[in-house]
């Protein structure tokens, strides 16, 4: 099979996973000094909170509102598909004009996608039930116990780097919160912040323990590599607008983030 007929077939993959008409992306002319891939560009995420919500209404999530601005600055109006984060990032590297929030910049990842702009600084950490098998202050001793986290999520490469092997994929953040529960894992491994949203929206709080970060990273936007390095520049250069304005702690302050 040649190589444009690889392409045209993951275009037909990626759009039927969407629900849209083959012709829905696949029509869409590659990038040209006419047809920027900015000005056509699709955003796609997941259900992260306090980050993303997917049916937040007013409050969609910090990040949702800090990409909101940085593409109403950019004269922008991108049409955001929710879906799981591993569809998530199949389509943002296989569809063109696609940019993914909040997607944690890896070396794995770097020619994967035009990293467009910085977000927010992650902490990730351990969790697990109290009085559980797994002590989350002795995570050195714990490498053989099962570790659940998201599908398709850079933590995996975070955990085998630290000598976890022992990993368990779940396709949401409530399938880890049932696995922990059901004893399918011993512990848990994610982003701080989305961790203590999940347990006190649970009101569970007092059940689990969280250890120290691990490892503290950066979550971007990223986009398709048909984004050109003038357009990479534009939306960064408009994020440090927002950083240095202070729009961008305004929004993260909106929802306890800093």
């Amino acid at each position: 099979m040649c190589e444009t007929s690889r392409m045209n077939r993951r275009l037909v993959i990626a759009a039927a996973i969407l629900g849209l008409a083959p012709h829905a992306w696949a029509d869409a002319p590659a990038k040209t000094a006419a047809s920027p891939a900015a000005a056509r560009m699709r955003l796609v995420t997941t259900h992260l909170p306090p980050l993303v919500l997917e049916h937040g209404g007013a409050r969609p999530g910090a990040l949702t509102e800090l990409v909101a601005e940085l593409c109403k600055r950019m004269q922008l109006a991108p049409q955001t598909q929710f879906v799981p984060w591993r569809r998530a990032t199949f389509l943002a590297t296989t569809m063109p004009a696609t940019a993914i929030y909040p997607l944690t910049r890896l070396p794995e990842r770097e020619a994967q996608y035009r990293w467009l702009a910085p977000l927010y600084d992650e902490h990730y950490v351990f969790l697990a039930l109290r009085k559980g098998p797994f002590d989350v202050r002795s995570g050195q001793q714990m490498k053989t116990r099962r570790i659940a986290m998201l599908r398709g999520a850079g933590q995996a490469a975070m955990l085998r780097e630290l000598g976890y092997s022992n990993l368990v994929e779940a396709a949401s953040i409530d399938e880890v919160h049932r696995f922990l529960l059901t004893g399918i894992a011993d512990a848990a491994f994610g982003e701080r912040n989305i961790i203590r949203t999940s347990l006190r929206n649970r009101g569970e709080e007092a059940d689990f323990e969280l250890s120290a970060p691990l490892r503290s990273t950066t979550a971007w936007l990223a986009g398709s590599l048909d984004f050109s390095p003038d357009e990479v520049q534009q939306f960064q250069r408009a994020m440090a607008a927002m950083a240095a304005d202070g729009s961008s702690r305004r929004i993260l302050a909106r929802y306890g983030l800093d």
